[in-house]
């Protein structure tokens, strides 16, 4: 299973990296702004720094909805770096674009999906990547997991080579939920990724070892 960080963070992407078990970043215009990444120019570099930090693949999204719009901006972001992999949303002139990507040799990750068939239609048109977002279901009672699980199962039964990329993933155990169903790649949190390293033994473990080998010493 990947793991990807979804930030615009910098410094929270060099903690990942750090870590060794990073695989690539995702990140949306939300996110940019949230880290005070505004204007295109600004944008386009931002994703470059990203790109400077890990070794693996990067998610830039586009902006437009029509599909001239989106062939422009998708063609700029994966001129900016070899990392790029262009996040096109899951409309209709989207599929469109997927698929124009897909017969140009352009990578690509089909986001804002929250059905079965959106995941279908996504591989269809020769997505890399097909987003569904598990934790935006969660929020709306909706068993995100098993959103997962039907994308799984579809997929395995053509052989897709579409990867379930799991995003919205908001903690810990929804990274084991989705490694256990098979999803190729996570992204969430760097505090979802340091949640996989804590237990209460390992802790109280560790300080049994330090505490007697002081008082042998």
């Amino acid at each position: 299973m990947k793991f990807f960080i979804d930030t615009a963070n910098l410094d929270q992407i060099r903690e990942a990296q750090a870590l060794g078990v990073l695989d690539g970043v995702t990140t949306n215009p939300s996110l940019m702004a949230k880290e005070g990444i505004t204007g295109r120019n600004n944008i386009l570099k931002h994703y470059v720094d990203i790109c400077n930090i890990v070794e693996g693949d990067v998610s830039a999204e586009v902006i437009g909805t029509e599909f001239k719009a989106m062939i422009k901006e998708g063609e700029e972001l994966a001129e900016l770096h070899e990392q790029i992999v262009v996040k096109v949303p899951m409309i209709k002139d989207g599929v469109k674009a997927l698929k124009y990507f897909t017969d140009k040799g352009i990578r690509t990750n089909c986001t804002l999906v929250f059905s079965p068939g959106q995941a279908l239609l996504a591989a269809k048109a020769g997505a890399t990547y097909v987003s569904p977002f598990i934790g935006r279901l969660d929020d709306i009672s909706t068993d995100g997991l098993n959103l997962i699980a039907e994308i799984r199962l579809i997929y395995d039964n053509y052989a897709f080579e579409t990867q379930i990329l799991a995003a919205s993933v908001r903690h810990t155990m929804h990274i084991i939920d989705c490694a256990k169903l098979g999803a190729d790649v996570m992204t969430g949190p760097l505090s979802a990724i340091e949640g996989l390293l804590k237990h209460p033994l390992t802790d109280s473990g560790l300080a049994q070892f330090l505490a007697d080998y002081k008082k042998g010493n």
